[in-house]
């Protein structure tokens, strides 16, 4: 069957972010319980994170970000028909962050869902996205990543309070002649879901450091490998690679063994803390602003987390 208007590809046409004003430094942590700044920074690399206040919602910091991309991407909200929010942090379930976000945006009409991979979240709306493109069902597709974990966080627990931030990320993808976002490749280790885990409303978000960081850094460098593979990209001609913002000793172990020793890694973490599936497009989008990756590179995302799920693909920077 033959479809009219359907696009050989996909593609990035811009990136947008957005971070709470409130800063919350390792010395701020310090005065509410054991811990410092030398402790925090050795175990996770964070210098500091980004906490929404009360009144700011989840939905809120979608809209900025969204809003951001869209503006970049040249598009008006009338060519948007599908919107898609990566999100594992909602207040509620229903309704949808994604509709929400659509009609604050103007864009009337889309096709409109949430996506809970936890911080794989980003890389598997991205290629839904762009197989939504690919096929025909949609013709431009706004993407977010946006998480308010501060809200799931149990404020006197070191071992999660001092990892997690909030923020959002976004990009606009559309249709191109040549395809400017590999295949995704994806999965899961649904033996390990228990790893990390919300029980319910009334608890906290719960993690199992160890065995987190064990299982990223040996299993997850073979899907770094197999999305390049994919997409037909040799690891040396990346020229950023920005997986999930976790924890900084993770990224740099699984960066030294793709063997992209010339590209630039994402160390977003630093100063953003993890967001979850807002970590890579707001990584993304700040390495874009700080000129640090430029148009026609190529970047490998990867992004990883509860489930325990993961993904990655190949994208060419607008």
């Amino acid at each position: 069957m033959i479809i009219p208007g359907v696009a050989p590809g996909g593609r990035v046409l811009a990136f947008g972010h957005y971070q709470p004003a409130h800063v919350v430094t390792n010395d701020d942590l310090a005065k509410t319980m054991a811990t410092d700044d030398e402790w925090i920074r050795s175990r996770v690399g964070i210098k500091e994170r980004r906490v929404a206040p009360d009144g700011e919602s989840l939905e809120d910091m979608a809209t900025i970000a969204g809003g951001k991309a869209l503006a970049a991407s040249g598009l008006s909200p009338e060519d948007v028909d599908l919107v898609i929010v990566a999100t594992c942090t909602l207040e509620t379930q229903i309704p949808n962050a994604s509709a929400i976000v659509a009609h604050r945006l103007g864009i009337e009409s889309p096709g409109a869902f949430d996506v809970n991979a936890a911080c794989a979240g980003f890389c598997y709306a991205l290629g839904t996205a762009s197989a939504a493109v690919r096929a025909g069902s949609a013709r431009n597709v706004l993407v977010i990543g946006a998480e308010k974990l501060s809200q799931w966080i149990d404020w006197t627990d070191r071992s999660t309070a001092v990892i997690f931030a909030d923020g959002a990320g976004a990009a606009v993808v559309a249709p191109s002649e040549t395809p400017g976002i590999g295949p995704v490749v994806w999965g899961s280790a649904g033996d390990k879901s228990e790893a990390i885990s919300i029980k319910d409303r009334t608890d906290y978000l719960r993690q199992e450091g160890q065995t987190v960081f064990r299982w990223a850094t040996t299993a997850l460098h073979p899907v770094a490998l197999e999305a390049c593979s994919r997409a037909g990209v040799d690891p040396s001609e990346l020229a950023a690679f920005v997986p999930h913002q976790a924890n900084l000793r993770i990224i740099e172990a699984i960066a030294r063994k793709l063997g992209a020793d010339q590209a630039v890694i994402a160390r977003d973490i630093v100063t953003s803390g993890n967001t979850s599936a807002a970590s890579i497009p707001l990584a993304l989008s700040r390495m874009v602003e700080r000129g640090e990756i430029r148009t026609g590179d190529l970047a490998l995302v990867l992004g990883f987390g509860a489930g325990l799920t993961y993904a990655g693909q190949v994208i060419e920077i607008p």
